[in-house]
């Protein structure tokens, strides 16, 4: 079997080449080049040290090694899209546009499709029943990733290998000790991948500026102080208003007079809520329910270690999912992932409305 392996230089995906090498494939190993850009061209969101641990990895198991750019596909694809959503008010998902349109999308088309397999580092599995496969969830719950690949079609998922899927992030770890790995010890990479050397309120700035406007208390419509610009917040916030006698959360956003409403304490009512609704749902492998009344779900909202217990039903063309308990920061313009009753299966996503 042909496989292509990303591989960034962290222990997660230098793991993957040792796994394929033991089960006797010679993965072609890719290193992809994606960043944002600045006065100069690019900026490349990893460092070279990144390119370095993934060279040596190559090295040590024999593998081809090939750098890549998709610069310009993550720009037009992933930035604007993250642009364009915090610019109308919304909660942008970067990192499942990139793995949707970037990792499965343009690196397919220019490079994965001379190959029968694409190997990642992601903590999620895959389950074939009648001949269908499903994305399915990790053996690791904590680092479970399936929540990042929720947006990912029948084609991406039918030809994606996870060789780690089946470890504990621990497992991970020993292995790339014991073979002696140089990515054995490295933190593991937080964030969005763009802004791997930029503040996120930095990059929102230098594109959407800044604009003061009040920040003000839902309950009472006291105003309590000012803000920069709307686009610097999310629904759910705490941290960064600049607000004494908290703590203070980010409940609503009025992106025409660019207002604030904050509501206080760690149990305000006003920032849960236990109705989800979901437009644009879509199925990644097939419509495994068909015409239903209400279903037992479990579902997430945001990338956690936690599942939710719903029910879900149809209201037109919106799926509407509500939650057994109520859940903080339900934000227009995050994706809604939804797995099967056993959170086993990953069934499909929709976008919060």
């Amino acid at each position: 079997m042909n496989i292509a392996a990303l591989v960034s230089g962290g222990v997660d995906s230098s793991v993957v080449v040792h796994n394929l090498k033991e089960m006797g494939y010679d993965p072609t190993i890719f290193y992809i080049r994606i960043g944002m850009e600045d006065e100069d061209g690019y900026i490349d969101c990893p460092s070279e040290e990144d390119i370095e641990i993934t060279s040596y990895i190559a090295k040590k198991y024999g593998c081809k090694f090939e750098i890549v750019s998709l610069h310009e596909e993550y720009w037009e694809n992933v930035v604007s899209y993250t642009i364009e959503s915090v610019r109308r008010g919304l909660t942008p998902n970067p990192d499942m546009m990139c793995n949707k349109l970037i990792k499965f999308g343009s690196f397919e088309q220019k490079w994965g499709k001379y190959f029968d397999k694409i190997a990642t580092g992601h903590y999620a599995t895959t389950t074939e029943i009648d001949n269908t496969v499903f994305l399915s969830t990790a053996k690791d719950h904590v680092k479970d990733q399936t929540y990042f690949l929720g947006q990912i079609n029948y084609m991406q998922v039918s030809k994606l290998m996870f060789p780690i899927g089946h470890l504990l992030k621990s497992e991970v770890r020993k292995i790339a000790s014991e073979a002696h790995l140089p990515s054995a010890d490295r933190k593991d990479s937080q964030g969005i991948c763009f802004l791997g050397k930029i503040h996120y309120n930095d990059f929102i700035k230098r594109y959407l500026g800044e604009k003061e406007g009040k920040i003000v208390e839902f309950e009472t419509g006291k105003v309590l102080g000012t803000h920069k610009g709307y686009w610097f917040h999310t629904i759910g916030q705490r941290k960064g208003l600049g607000l004494g006698e908290g703590p203070w959360f980010v409940i609503k956003k009025d992106i025409n007079d660019n207002v604030l409403y904050v509501s206080r304490g760690y149990d305000t009512q006003s920032q849960y809520g236990n109705v989800v609704n979901l437009s644009a749902f879509q199925y990644i492998s097939k419509d495994i329910w068909g015409d239903f009344d209400s279903l037992d779900i479990k579902f997430k909202i945001r990338h956690t270690p936690q599942f939710t217990q719903g029910k879900m039903t149809r209201v037109g063309d919106v799926f509407r999912i509500e939650s057994e308990d109520k859940i903080q920061g339900i934000a227009s313009g995050q994706f809604g992932v939804v797995y099967d009753n056993d959170a086993k299966l990953c069934v499909g996503s929709g976008v919060i409305i």
